[in-house]
């Protein structure tokens, strides 16, 4: 069984990565299966009433396309069908914030370790890598960081919390008491 990195940890994936189904027929059965999303559209009926279905996203689909199913959805995939294609981080965002999907993000294609942190801080929460890649060195990739500087998962980007530890130590310095 293929392996991915979610939730920090490396896990076993139930999923197949159907990537070039076009009809139902092209389907294996009886076990978790991500759709492209064009034929998530084309068989949206039959697929919505099957177990263990979720979508993968191409570079240039757009997520809003699932607006109306995100809370059905178990898990959404978002292609990066090369390392210098960045669309995914946008779709990730959409996802995420403007469509309110709290499932399982999965980034899937040329992902590398390099990337993960940023990944991660666009909502992606699982990494599926392909098998040329060390799946050890790529989950340290999570840990290169210890803090952004943007509003990403965060509240607040990094100054404004910055500020508030400033504001915390003077309130509670022993001088002030």
């Amino acid at each position: 069984m293929p392996r991915l990195i979610k939730g920090g940890a490396l896990v076993d994936d139930p999923y197949v990565l159907a990537r070039d189904a076009t009809s139902l027929a092209d389907l294996p059965r009886g076990v978790p299966v991500l759709v492209p999303l064009t034929l998530w559209r084309a068989e949206h009926a039959t697929l919505a009433a099957r177990q263990g279905v979720g979508v993968w996203l191409a570079p240039a689909d757009d997520p809003a396309d699932l607006a109306g199913d995100v809370a059905s959805l178990p898990v959404i995939a978002v292609d990066f069908p090369s390392f210098t294609d960045g669309r995914g981080y946008s779709t990730a965002r959409l996802l995420r914030e403007r469509y309110g999907y709290t499932g399982e993000l999965r980034a899937i294609g040329d992902v590398q370790r390099d990337q993960f942190y940023c990944l991660h801080q666009s909502g992606f929460d699982a990494f599926a890598l392909r098998d040329d890649k060390d799946v050890a060195d790529a989950l340290a990739g999570l840990r290169d960081f210890s803090d952004g500087y943007q509003r990403t998962q965060q509240r607040a980007p990094w100054f404004r919390r910055r500020d508030l530890r400033r504001r915390d130590r003077v309130h509670t310095s022993p001088r002030n008491a």
